[in-house]
C-alpha cells in the first residue's frame, strides 16, 4: 500500500470513478430531446404519416381485391373476356406494386424512411392505377354493349374514389393524382349539350371528385391532429422519465451525501468529545485553582474563558449531533408516562439564575390535575430548555416571561412560552426554523446562538405526533406552543368502590 492513501470504508465513502453514474440520464435526455423535437412538417413527422399510410393499405387489400373481382366477373358476364384481361393485368399489377411499396415502407425503420422519395413513389402508382380506370371506362365505351353502362361505370368509380379517399387519406393528394384522369375520361366520353343519364353521372362524378378530396384532406388533418397529440404524449412521457433518472441520481448523490455526513458526525462526535472533556476538566481545575493559587489574574481568566468555550462548542456538538438523529429518522424515543407540568416546572427552575441576573419576571400559568401522557421525558425537557433559553435570550432586563400549560381544542396538552422581546418578522419565521437560521434581529444581537434550538424543538415535536407553532410580532415579542396529540393523554381510571376493594382484600 502507497503511504498516506488510506482506503477504509469509512474515508472512502464516495465513489468519484464509477463512469456510467450519469450514462442512463445522458441517454434519456438525448431520447427526449429527439422526440421534443418531432413537430408537423418535419421529416419525422412525415415519416409517421408514411407509416400510418403503409398500414392503411396492407389492411385494405382484401376490400380492393375484392372490387377488383366484382369488375372482372361482371365484365366475364358480358363476354368481354380478352378486354378484361388487358384491363385487369397492369390494373393488378399497379395495386401489387402499390401494395408492396406499402409493405416495404411498413416494415423499414423509421429513420431509414426517404419521406419525399417514398411519397413521390406511391403518387406515381395511385397515377398508374388511375390509368388502368381511365383504361375500364374506354372499355365500357368502345367495347362493352351493355344497357346503362355509363350509370355502371360511373358506380364503379364512384366506389373507386371513396374507397381510395378512406385508404389514402394520410397521403395528401392521392385522390386527385388517382382519379383526375380517370373522371375526365368519362367527362369527355360520356358528357353531352342534352340532360341525359350520362350527362348527369358525369357532373355527379365531377363533383364528386374534389367533395371526396376535400374528406380525404379533412381526414388528413385528423390524422396528423392525432399524429400531434401522440408526439406531445410521447415527448410527456420522455420529460417524465427524464425528470424520473435526474431524479433517481439526486437521490443516489443525496444518499451518498447523507452517509458521508453520518459517518463524519459518528467521527466527529468520538474525535472531538474526548479533548473537550479533556480541556473542560483542565481548564475547570486551573479556574477554580485545585492544585494551587495561580499567581497571574490575567492566566485565571483565561483559564475561565477556556472553559466556557468548550462547555459552548460541547453544547453546539451536541444539538448538530441531535438534530442529525433527528433529520435521519435515528432519534429513539424513550417513551413512559409524564407529567407534562413536572417538566415545565422543573425547567423554569434551572434557568432561574439567568432569569436573576436579566432581572426578569417569570410568569407560571399552569392548569391543575393535568394527566399523564406518553412522551420521552428528556425530550420534552430539551424543547421546554430550548424555549425557555430563546425567550431569556431575547427578552430585555426587566421583561416579562410568560409559561401556560394546558389542555387542547383536541383534547391534547400543550406548552407556551411568551416573551416580550423584540420579535421576528413574519417573513423571517420560516428561516428561524430551518437549520442554523438566525433572524436579523438575533444577527443584531450581541448574544447570538447556532441557529439549530427551533430546528431541534420541532423535530422533538413532530416526533410526538404534535407540532410547533411559533407566533411573531416586531416590538411585541414571540409566543412558542407545543401542541401534543390527543392520543398522548392517558385516560384516568375512575376509582373502585370502597366495598368492591374491600372484597378483595378479603379474597
Amino acid at each position: 500500500m502507497v503511504p498516506g492513501s488510506n482506503h477504509t470504508p469509512d474515508k472512502f465513502i464516495v465513489d468519484r470513478t464509477k463512469p456510467h453514474r450519469n450514462s442512463e440520464v445522458a441517454r434519456t435526455v438525448r431520447k427526449t430531446r429527439d422526440r421534443l423535437s418531432q413537430r408537423i412538417g418535419s421529416p419525422d413527422f412525415e415519416r409517421e404519416m408514411l407509416k400510418i399510410h403503409a398500414r392503411a393499405i396492407i389492411n385494405s387489400g382484401p376490400a380492393v381485391l375484392a372490387m377488383a373481382l366484382l369488375v372482372a366477373a361482371f365484365g366475364f358476364s358480358v363476354n368481354m373476356n380478352l378486354a378484361l384481361v388487358g384491363w385487369a393485368l397492369p390494373t393488378a399489377c399497379s395495386y401489387a406494386s402499390l401494395f408492396l411499396l406499402a409493405r416495404r415502407i411498413d416494415r423499414a425503420q423509421i429513420s431509414d424512411i426517404d419521406a419525399v422519395a417514398t411519397q413521390r413513389h406511391l403518387l406515381i402508382l395511385y397515377f398508374v392505377s388511375g390509368i388502368g380506370w381511365a383504361w375500364l371506362v374506354s372499355l365500357g365505351r368502345f367495347s362493352w354493349s351493355v344497357d346503362q353502362m355509363p350509370l355502371i361505370l360511373a358506380i364503379i368509380l364512384l366506389m373507386a374514389i371513396a374507397a381510395t379517399a378512406l385508404i389514402a387519406a394520410s397521403l395528401r393528394g392521392a385522390v386527385i393524382v388517382a382519379f383526375a384522369l380517370p373522371v375526365g375520361v368519362f367527362v369527355w366520353f360520356f358528357a353531352g349539350p342534352a340532360l341525359s343519364i350520362q350527362t348527369i353521372m358525369a357532373g355527379l362524378l365531377t363533383i364528386s371528385l374534389p367533395f371526396f378530396a376535400y374528406v380525404s384532406h379533412h381526414r388528413n388533418q385528423a390524422a396528423v391532429t392525432l399524429l400531434s397529440f401522440r408526439s406531445e404524449k410521447d415527448g410527456l412521457i420522455a420529460e417524465l422519465e427524464t425528470a424520473k433518472a435526474m431524479s433517481d441520481e439526486a437521490r443516489r448523490r443525496a444518499e451518498e451525501a447523507n452517509l458521508a455526513k453520518s459517518r463524519f458526525l459518528a467521527s466527529m462526535s468520538h474525535e472531538l468529545r474526548t479533548p473537550l472533556n479533556a480541556i473542560l476538566g483542565f481548564s475547570e481545575v486551573m479556574a477554580k485553582e485545585v492544585l494551587g493559587p495561580i499567581q497571574n489574574d490575567t492566566y485565571r481568566e483565561y483559564a475561565g474563558d477556556v472553559h466556557e468555550s468548550g462547555k459552548h462548542l460541547l453544547d453546539l456538538i451536541n444539538e448538530i449531533l441531535d438534530l442529525s438523529r433527528i433529520e435521519a429518522g435515528r432519534y429513539q424515543l424513550n417513551e413512559e408516562p409524564t407529567l407534562l407540568a413536572d417538566i415545565v416546572q422543573e425547567s423554569c427552575r434551572m434557568v432561574e439564575l439567568k432569569l436573576r441576573s436579566k432581572g426578569i419576571r417569570l410568569v407560571q400559568q399552569i392548569e391543575p390535575a393535568l394527566p399523564r401522557m406518553v412522551a420521552d421525558e428528556r425530550a420534552i425537557r430539551q424543547i421546554m430548555l430550548n424555549l425557555l433559553s430563546n425567550a431569556v435570550k431575547f427578552t430585555p432586563s426587566g421583561g416579562e416571561i410568560r409559561v401556560r400549560v394546558g389542555w387542547t381544542a383536541g383534547g391534547g396538552q400543550y406548552l407556551a412560552i411568551r416573551d416580550n422581546g423584540p420579535g421576528i418578522p413574519e417573513d423571517e419565521i420560516p428561516v428561524v426554523l430551518a437549520a442554523f437560521g438566525q433572524g436579523s434581529i438575533a444577527i443584531k444581537s450581541a448574544e447570538q446562538g447556532t441557529g439549530l434550538g427551533l430546528p431541534i424543538v420541532q423535530g422533538l415535536a413532530n416526533l410526538h405526533g404534535g407540532q410547533l407553532e411559533l407566533k411573531s410580532k416586531l416590538r411585541e415579542g414571540t409566543e412558542a406552543i407545543v401542541a401534543f396529540p390527543a392520543s398522548r393523554v392517558m385516560e384516568e381510571l375512575p376509582a373502585m368502590p370502597r366495598q368492591r376493594v374491600a372484597e378483595r382484600a378479603r379474597a
